[in-house]
């Protein structure tokens, strides 16, 4: 099969027919594994497996839940996605190889990347197999690693001005065999200081700012240093949330419980000075 997923520009045809034309349609992600509307395909091509993101249809299938964007939105958000992508090339973010423009939106052709979410239903967070639980009892110099990586792929996006949305353990994506770490999912990321016209904003309660559910509430790379540090001390401290169980040294506690004070002019200024006060106490 020709290599159309990463070189074909448009199509007229239904997302799905063209898939299943130029390659093995592997895994569906649809409104029966998720609400956001959006439509997703793994596949399996000669040339590589890719994941593909589209917005879905502009109206819901029979028994589907109502997104809480219509389709305009999402589409927004998947170009939103494609200028992210084209802005930084850190090796923690999938890479994004083609965008197929057609008359319902975009698609994202991304390389497929290898690993489980970590996130899991609330069910299964105490089940020892689960990723939710793995994750958390890497060795201490491996999950020490990993927030490296999350915190330099958010100092580079913060280079570009982007601040962090919806950012939370369903953004991670973890290969327990090669220790890679992939952050998918930044749609809802955004350029430059915003204010919050939701009250509650999209997020998980464990991770966001306060500022997150605070209509009228400024939202910038402050927010992101205080989600970055809840995901470092959730999971750097075993889910147990103690600082007697934080694997790292002292100083780095410190540096995390900075980042996760609650009035934002008390935290690090801006993930850039996070990341320096992080590699710093990395060192020590």
């Amino acid at each position: 099969m020709a290599p159309a997923l990463t070189t074909t520009s448009s199509v007229a045809c239904a997302w799905e027919d063209f898939l299943r034309q130029h390659g093995d349609v592997v895994a569906v992600f649809d409104h029966r594994t998720q609400g956001s509307g959006n439509v997703s395909w793994t596949v399996d091509t000669d040339d590589g497996r890719y994941f593909v993101k589209t917005a879905g249809p502009a109206v819901p299938p029979p028994g589907a839940p109502t997104p809480y964007l219509d389709h305009a939105g999402r589409v927004a958000l998947l170009r939103t996605a494609v200028e992210l992508s084209a802005s930084c090339r850190h090796p923690a973010l999938a890479r994004l190889r083609n965008v197929i423009e057609s008359p319902q939106g975009p698609a994202l052709v991304y390389d497929w990347a290898p690993g489980e979410l970590v996130r899991v239903p609330s069910s299964e967070r105490g089940d020892p197999r689960s990723p939710y639980q793995r994750f958390a009892r890497l060795p201490t110099s491996t999950l020490l690693g990993v927030f490296d990586r999350l915190i330099d792929l958010h100092r580079e996006l913060g280079e570009q001005g982007w601040v962090a949305g919806d950012l939370y353990d369903g953004c991670l994506l973890y290969d327990f065999g090669t220790d890679r770490l992939t952050v998918v999912d930044l749609d809802t990321y955004h350029r430059g200081p915003s204010t919050n016209t939701m009250g509650r904003m999209f997020g998980s309660d464990t991770f966001m700012a306060p500022e997150e559910h605070v209509l009228g509430a400024v939202i910038d790379q402050r927010t992101t240093v205080f989600t970055l540090g809840r995901l470092v001390w959730h999971f750097g401290t075993r889910l147990t949330e103690r600082r007697d169980r934080f694997v790292g040294p002292p100083a780095l506690a410190e540096v995390v419980e900075v980042a996760c004070h609650p009035d934002p002019a008390r935290r690090h200024r801006d993930v850039a000075a996070l990341s320096h006060a992080w590699r710093h106490a990395r060192r020590r």
